[in-house]
């Protein structure tokens, strides 16, 4: 949108009522922001990925359901709910940040809470159910299309662990390096896939395709005072099959394995870093903090006692969640609190306790 000129600045002048959302890979900012990537590449600099797997194995995605899904798609809808809720209170708009790796960096942390979410949920949801009221959001917020059969998509023919987003693919996988550690790929396209091999610019790109690349963004080596391209798997792709021959994929994975065991984790953050090859560490949580992308996008926030978390996500312009230290709350402790806000009696919430609709729980002081 922005590339066409319509940016929020600008429709927004047209229609401060409008809510605009972004939903990104890495974010809008930091030095991954303009960057390829794939649900496995979001996975594996959020911290999630190096958590899912055999102690023994290789991480292993989850196919393609927690960053494109829930980290991604299900975040930025619940930010355009929480800004349709408020704009039944300002009558204006407002610009959501959601991408798929910054969700992701919400992993358990005691003591977090994202008081904004869910006071603003639960406000929606008595909204909808107070007489006499109009929601907020009608029928009509989210039109689902119908989608195509999955025997149509051409993605799950093969056994568990043998298609694309499975573990099958050589080019959407992870790979041990020499350290023990691992590294993500997710280079699908044909463009990223060339790159991951030998680090060249595809020639049937056009310069002014969405993902033609930055010439100046290649990983380089230098020899004797003069910058070279450096390849990127030392792989001849005349002696490799064609990217999409399953049959083939067993052995290429080898190959693929026996390049990566040859280098460290941080020799191929040196080597892949900047580029549209889709190759990213599988960071570790204690990693994913000391990130460069993550503190230049300021993703963490640090309390008095130096505890570090995650800051709330999805990110609203004009109304941003409040970072709060403070413990969870308990179930049903703000209840009463919040059914006042709504014009309940103190009557009709003995009544809906008592009818066991709604549980109250209040915290009592400890003397």
């Amino acid at each position: 949108m922005e590339r066409l000129q319509l940016g929020p600045e600008i429709l927004q002048r047209e229609n401060p009522r409008l809510i605009y959302a972004r939903l990104s890979g890495f974010g809008q900012s930091g030095s991954f922001s303009r960057l390829a990537g794939h649900d496995i590449n979001y996975l594996a600099l959020s911290g999630v990925l190096s958590k899912i797997g055999r102690s023994d194995e290789n991480p292993y995605a989850p196919l393609n359901l927690l960053a494109d899904f829930a980290g991604g798609g299900l975040m930025c809808a619940l930010g355009i709910i929480m800004a349709l809720f408020e704009r039944t209170r300002s009558g204006k708009g407002q610009v959501i940040d959601a991408n798929m790796q910054w969700q992701y960096l919400l992993w358990p942390a005691p003591g977090v809470v994202m008081a904004q979410l869910q006071h603003e949920l639960a406000a929606l949801a008595l909204y909808h159910c107070l007489p006499n009221s109009k929601p907020p959001v009608t029928e009509k917020l989210l039109e689902v299309g119908t989608r195509p059969p999955l025997s149509k998509l051409n993605l799950w023919e093969a056994p568990r662990g043998q298609n694309m987003l499975d573990g099958g693919a050589p080019f959407y996988t992870t790979y041990r390096t020499a350290d023990g550690e691992f590294m993500a790929v997710g280079a699908i396209e044909p463009q990223f896939y060339e790159l991951l091999i030998k680090g060249k610019s595809p020639s049937h790109v056009s310069p002014n395709s969405p993902f033609a690349v930055d010439q100046d963004s290649y990983s380089t080596i230098r020899v004797q005072g003069n910058q070279e391209r450096s390849p990127r798997l030392g792989l001849k792709p005349d002696e490799l099959p064609n990217q999409m021959s399953m049959n083939d994929w067993p052995e290429m994975k080898k190959k693929f394995a026996d390049v990566f065991a040859k280098k460290t984790k941080a020799e191929w953050c040196q080597i892949f870093d900047g580029t549209n090859a889709c190759v990213t560490p599988v960071l570790t949580f204690e990693e994913v903090v000391s990130h460069d992308h993550n503190k230049e996008r300021g993703s963490f926030i640090t309390n008095e006692e130096q505890d570090v978390s995650p800051r709330p996500a999805p990110l609203l312009s004009d109304t941003p969640a409040v970072p709060s230290f403070k413990r969870d709350p308990f179930v049903g402790e703000h209840t009463e609190e919040i059914l006042k806000e709504f014009g309940f009696s103190l009557k009709e919430i003995g009544q809906l306790t008592s009818d066991k609709i709604i549980e109250s729980h209040k915290v009592k002081a400890s003397l």
